[in-house]
C-alpha cells in the first residue's frame, strides 16, 4: 500500500501534536517509511510545504527528506481532469478551479492504482457540500479512492515512540 500524504497531515502534525523539535521519532518514522516506499508526497503537495520558513519547511527541503518522501511521478492530465469532473463537478468556474487547490493532483496520483493507493488527510467528510466546496474524503469516495485520517494512518502503519 502506498500512502499519499496531503499537506495538512504534516502541517497539523508539526503545529499541533508532533512538533519536529519535540517528537523527532515521528519525523524519523516518516522518513523511514518514505525510503521504504510506503509514504510519499506528490510534487504538488511537496511544493505547498517547502515554501515556508518554519521548521517543517526546513525539514522537508533537506535532501534526505526530499529523497525519501518525494513521489517520483508526473500527474496524468487525463486523471487530473477525471478527478475534477468526477470528484467535484463538470463545468467548474475558474474561481472554483482555484478553490480546489492541489487536491485534484493528489486524487489523480491515487487514481493511478486506487486499489493500492490511499490518501491521508486531516480533512473530514462533509457529504452535503458540492462542487468546489466538496471535501477531499468525499471527492475521493466518489472516485473509489480510500482515505485515512492521520491517526488511522498511524495505527495502520503501527507508529510508536520509544517511551514506555
Amino acid at each position: 500500500m502506498l500512502y499519499l500524504l496531503d499537506a495538512n497531515v504534516l502541517i497539523d502534525a508539526n503545529r499541533d501534536y508532533y512538533p519536529i523539535e519535540r517528537v523527532p521519532e515521528f519525523w524519523d518514522w516518516l522518513e523511514h517509511n518514505g525510503h521504504s516506499g510506503n509514504v510519499k508526497l506528490p510534487l504538488e503537495i511537496y511544493d505547498e510545504i517547502k515554501g515556508g520558513n518554519d521548521s517543517l519547511a526546513l525539514w522537508v527541503r533537506s535532501q534526505e527528506i526530499k529523497k525519501a518522501l518525494l513521489l517520483e511521478s508526473e500527474p496524468d492530465p487525463k486523471l487530473v481532469d477525471q478527478a475534477v469532473k468526477n470528484g467535484y463537478g463538470t463545468n467548474l468556474t475558474d474561481d472554483e478551479i482555484l478553490k480546489l487547490g492541489r487536491d485534484p493532483f493528489l486524487l489523480a496520483y491515487a487514481l493511478t492504482d486506487s486499489s493500492n493507493h490511499t490518501i491521508v488527510t486531516t480533512e473530514v467528510s462533509k457529504p452535503s457540500r458540492t462542487r468546489a466546496n466538496r471535501h477531499l474524503p468525499d471527492s475521493a469516495a466518489l472516485l473509489g479512492i480510500r482515505t485515512l485520517t492521520t491517526f488511522q494512518f498511524l495505527r495502520e502503519l503501527d507508529f510508536k515512540t520509544n517511551w514506555r
